[in-house]
């Protein structure tokens, strides 16, 4: 099988992904399922793995770290309700998938990834894939990035322990929205904060969120 024979069925497999994990699960803005479409998730995992790039679940990607299945990223790009102008913090880069999702959805997104080793990797293939509008930094994510703060929207992929990082919230722009999993007693859940507001969305398992702030 040729490359482009390899790459015609990982497009098959993304119209397939987009119909039967997004549409049929309430992601229904059409700007979210085009990104969704278009970035080629399989560009993004292990080699060994790409066959299963496309299938509803989180693959490992190194350093104890997932991709998280589609459903997830697609939940958390449509729960920020971007027009296109916008400049994006996203909080754990991971394999940089979610930072490509986010690109197509608004104009710049700085992502902070804390393994050095990841995010290496994940500048990596967002510059070969030719997503020129994202910034990788390497850091606490926790901390936000308050010298291109305010943030239109704020995603972080990795559950924090019962609030979202306040610094967080305060680079927040008036009226934008922070989509963070939040883990409070046993219970896990992906929480979307608006005008001070906690609105719950859903039951999630992430890895956690580990901050420098409050590991000292």
């Amino acid at each position: 099988m040729t490359r482009d024979d390899f790459e015609t069925t990982f497009t098959d497999k993304r119209v397939r992904m987009v119909e039967r994990q997004l549409r049929r699960r309430e992601i229904s803005d059409d700007r979210t399922l085009a990104a969704m479409a278009e970035v080629p998730r399989h560009r993004f995992v292990p080699a060994p793995l790409r066959r299963r790039a496309y299938r509803d679940g989180a693959l490992r990607i190194g350093e104890g770290q997932t991709i998280s299945q589609p459903w997830i990223v697609a939940c958390m790009a449509q729960l920020l309700e971007l027009e296109g102008h916008e400049r994006v913090l996203e909080v754990g880069t991971g394999s940089g998938y979610g930072a490509a999702v986010l690109s197509r959805l608004c104009a710049q997104v700085i992502t902070i990834e804390r393994f050095a080793s990841l995010g290496r990797q994940a500048a990596q293939t967002l510059a070969e894939l030719g997503y020129d509008n994202i910034e990788v930094r390497i850091g606490d994510g926790s901390l936000g990035a308050p010298d291109r703060a305010p943030f239109a929207g704020i995603s972080v992929t990795a559950t924090a322990q019962n609030e979202p990082p306040r610094a967080l919230i305060d680079q927040l722009a008036p009226g934008a929205a922070l989509v963070c999993p939040v883990s409070r007693g046993r219970h896990e859940q992906l929480l979307r904060v608006r005008h001070g507001k906690e609105e719950p969305v859903a039951s999630v398992r992430f890895v956690p969120l580990v901050s420098d702030a409050l590991d000292s």
